[in-house]
């Protein structure tokens, strides 16, 4: 049977009763990764979980795979292009999976399996891989993988990320968006060297690093003033004095900087710098500033995004193409798309209303049936756009030409 003799129904049909054998397993999988949330690089439950139930569908899988102890890779099929699902499942802290990161991993595995099941049924040419990606929330486990070497090769990376419908709202009757933009971001870190003195008895022999600290916050606000309404700067304070009594000698502190665009996000970071680098200055503190977690914008492509809303649409869904408003969260998977063309996808749950993501109402719609249901329609949707991938060869080449376009637009 040639490639161009299959009709994408029947493959579509072929994926729809491989997925649905094993409705109860991945409801389970999904379960077991909500109800037990863990924080990244200690995601240990969860690899576990999703190794063992790959195990036990006859794929081989790696475990603490390129170097980190919760990544996974596991591979199927033979020869031609190498089609990659993202499969991330860390939660946040207190108020577990409040991201939805369990229905990224459901949709990632349905699609992995789906699209394994079709390659294997049909005998074309072609691979995929499911990464098990560790530590989105706080970490940048994907920008790690590829340091590893973890896509190299990969001619598609796809995933797709839960959300309200409501997020949607403002666009009529949208179950979804194939294409949003979001914030490329880093973390900046300083560190406030003074001199301990006491606060009562001879504070003129101290330098308060608190004092610099404090004067850099400050700083920063002033900057926010100035700053474009899709960036964001936000602070938190990790070593600061517990007595009043006694001139601090050091303080702590990280950043996170957010801002459209890769250049955008440069720019910003160096007024925030200089923020910092003022409160020192003002105070005669010594300061120590490193950067860390670069998250990249995601880098839209609009052939990607037609597949996903084209299949999608097979399944009774109305799902928009792209939204130009930038959604402020960052994501490591911008650092994928800078890499291969990415398709990282928004798709609406059943929530109450007025929830919204990093809520505990969130957390709680994240493990009913009906999340999962969608999370299956995506994942079964995924697995349709890799078959497009590998068997297309126009589409292939299109989707390639339009990456180059747009990473060579911003250079």
């Amino acid at each position: 049977m040639t490639i161009s003799n299959i009709d994408i129904g029947d493959v579509r049909a072929s994926v729809d009763r491989a997925i649905e054998e094993l409705h109860d397993s991945l409801r389970k999988v999904n379960q077991g990764i909500w109800s037990n949330p863990e924080l990244a690089f200690n995601e240990h439950h969860a690899h576990d979980l999703i190794c063992d139930f790959l195990e036990k569908q006859g794929f081989t899988v790696k475990r603490h795979a390129y170097g980190l102890n919760t990544s996974f890779e596991a591979l199927s099929g033979t020869g031609g292009r190498l089609v990659n699902f993202n499969a991330e499942y860390d939660a946040l802290p207190e108020i577990g999976h409040a991201c939805g990161h369990n229905l990224i991993a459901t949709s990632s595995i349905t699609a992995f399996l789906g699209l394994s099941f079709a390659l294997r049924k049909y005998g074309i040419p072609g691979r995929t891989q499911l990464l098990g990606t560790p530590a989105e929330e706080n970490g940048g486990g994907k920008a790690e993988l590829i340091n590893a070497g973890a896509y190299k090769g990969v001619d598609i990376s796809l995933m797709a990320h839960p959300g309200p419908r409501k997020l949607f709202a403002d666009q009529g009757d949208a179950e979804g968006i194939a294409g949003t933009l979001m914030n490329a971001r880093k973390k900046i870190i300083c560190e406030f060297t003074g001199k301990s003195a006491h606060a009562g008895g001879n504070p003129w022999d101290g330098i308060n690093a608190l004092d610099a600290l404090i004067s850099a916050y400050n700083n920063v606000a002033v900057l926010r003033q100035q700053i474009l309404p899709e960036q964001r700067i936000h602070c938190a304070f990790t070593d600061v004095p517990t007595v009043a009594n006694v001139i601090p000698e050091y303080t702590k502190a990280y950043w996170q900087v957010r801002s459209p665009s890769l250049k955008g996000l440069n720019n910003l970071v160096s007024k925030v710098r200089n923020c910092i680098q003022a409160g020192a200055l003002a105070t005669g503190c010594e300061v120590k500033i490193e950067e860390e977690e670069l998250y990249t914008d995601v880098r839209l492509n609009d052939k990607l995004c037609e597949s996903y809303q084209a299949h999608m649409g097979q399944y009774g869904r109305k799902v928009l193409k792209r939204h130009e408003k930038v959604l402020t969260a960052s994501s490591d998977i911008g650092n994928v798309s800078y890499v291969t063309p990415t398709l990282h996808t928004m798709f609406g749950i059943p929530t109450p209303e007025n929830t919204f993501p990093h809520h505990p109402t969130f957390a709680a719609s994240a493990g009913t049936d009906g999340a999962h249901a969608e999370a299956v329609v995506v994942g079964k949707s995924l697995a349709l756009i890799g078959w497009d991938m590998i068997s297309n060869d126009q589409l292939f080449t299109t989707v390639h030409q339009q990456w180059r376009d747009e990473i060579e637009r911003d250079d």
